[in-house]
């Protein structure tokens, strides 16, 4: 592996074990054994650095989302399909990330707001539309809204002040939240294959 590979792959695993203010430069060196110089020789500072993290998460959730919608039986099996791919993103993500970018990374949270308000709102927004023809969903729900809503959720759920990681497992308080989501919205057909998917996560 290249150095640049390497430090990159290093820094992602460092971010997301420990968070992003919690892991220096120094840090990052001595774990890659090398100095600070060869590091500054491919990103000029932290910033870079984060930034190319965000980068590779943007991509993975990206790549998630669509062969979630590849392999969806319905839109709610999508949405089933989006859930345990955040599940398998809470094992591996430090709840403070989403805050640290905020607070000490300006640049990549505008960023991370501009695919949250771009691509996450298009595959919420079209999830909606897709249950509406399926008869799932309810046809008189305010799309708009409730795709907003649904949006800002996943960011309520790395907020530690609200669910301190002391107290609650975030991948059950998503996964709470997600499932009265649905249930929110279902029609009788919809909280019909709502209690199917649970029943078939059960058996896994």
């Amino acid at each position: 592996m290249e150095t640049k590979e390497r430090i990159i792959a290093q820094t992602y695993d460092l971010f997301m074990r420990y968070g992003i203010r919690s892991v220096s430069m120094d840090d990052i060196a001595y774990h890659l054994a090398i100095s600070k110089k060869t590091i500054y020789q491919y990103y000029a500072d932290k910033d870079a650095l984060v930034e190319e993290v965000l980068d590779i998460e943007l991509k993975r959730n990206f790549e998630d989302c669509q062969n979630n919608k590849e392999k969806k039986q319905n839109s709610i099996h999508e949405f089933f399909l989006s859930m345990d791919s955040m599940k398998e993103m809470f094992v591996q993500l430090n709840p403070t990330i989403v805050h640290d970018i905020q607070k000490y990374h300006p640049k990549c949270f505008k960023k991370l707001n501009q695919h949250k308000e771009d691509f996450f709102y298009n595959i919420i927004k079209d999830n909606l539309e897709l249950g509406i023809k399926e008869c799932l969903y309810r046809p008189e729900i305010n799309i708009d809204i409730l795709t907003k809503f649904h949006l800002e959720t996943f960011f309520i759920t790395t907020n530690t002040e609200i669910f301190p990681v002391s107290k609650y497992n975030l991948t059950k308080v998503s996964q709470e939240i997600s499932e009265n989501f649905l249930y929110g919205i279902a029609t009788s057909n919809g909280v019909e294959k709502i209690e199917y998917y649970k029943k078939e996560r059960q058996k896994q």
